[in-house]
């Protein structure tokens, strides 16, 4: 049994807790189509930026930073799956510099990652120059990934192409929402 309370301290209890559940979220900005929309439009390829924001479970409550740092977690999550791709071919060649090279991509696209975890922190804090720089930083590598190899005459498989792709095109996303904050 418990002690009987009027209906209304019930009633005022509920509205204190939620007035006092806010404290602390003055600008809180869900996420809905029109801001995903709205950042993912200066982007070269809106469409790549949309999906990625949508297929985020946090897109729903992020705000425009938020939106900017769910495009850092696709980026970073297409780093992980480029490592993969790169120490797969990297295995299977057989020519040395080929070899040599795609363990460069290898690197480099680890070395992304970790660019892209501490983008994402600049980014929470409010370092947007800083953000850019990294973000800018991760996608040399890409860069750097496709001359290197490009130059032994050697094509990426259509799979690891478009990954690359849309990893140029969540890197250019991203750099253009943030450039937008400053």
């Amino acid at each position: 049994m418990g002690i009987p309370f009027p209906p209304y301290y019930l009633t005022l209890f509920l509205l204190l807790f939620i007035s006092f559940n806010n404290v602390g979220h003055p600008n809180l900005v869900f996420a809905d189509d029109a801001l995903i929309e709205a950042q993912c439009h200066n982007a070269e390829v809106p469409e790549t930026c949309i999906k990625c924001v949508k297929s985020d479970p946090r897109s729903q409550s992020a705000n425009k930073v938020g939106i900017a740092a769910i495009i850092i977690t696709c980026l970073s999550n297409k780093a992980t799956t480029l490592i993969n791709n790169m120490t797969t071919l990297a295995s299977s060649a057989r020519d040395k510099n080929l070899k040599l090279a795609l363990r460069g991509c290898e690197k480099g696209f680890y070395y992304a990652k970790t660019n892209l975890i501490v983008a994402t922190n600049r980014l929470k804090g409010k370092e947007y120059d800083q953000t850019n720089h990294l973000v800018e930083q991760a996608l040399e590598g890409e860069v750097v990934c496709k001359m290197n190899v490009g130059a032994l005459r050697f094509n990426f498989p259509i799979s690891v192409t478009f990954d690359m792709g849309v990893y140029e095109e969540l890197s250019t996303a991203v750099m253009r929402i943030v450039d937008r904050f400053v």
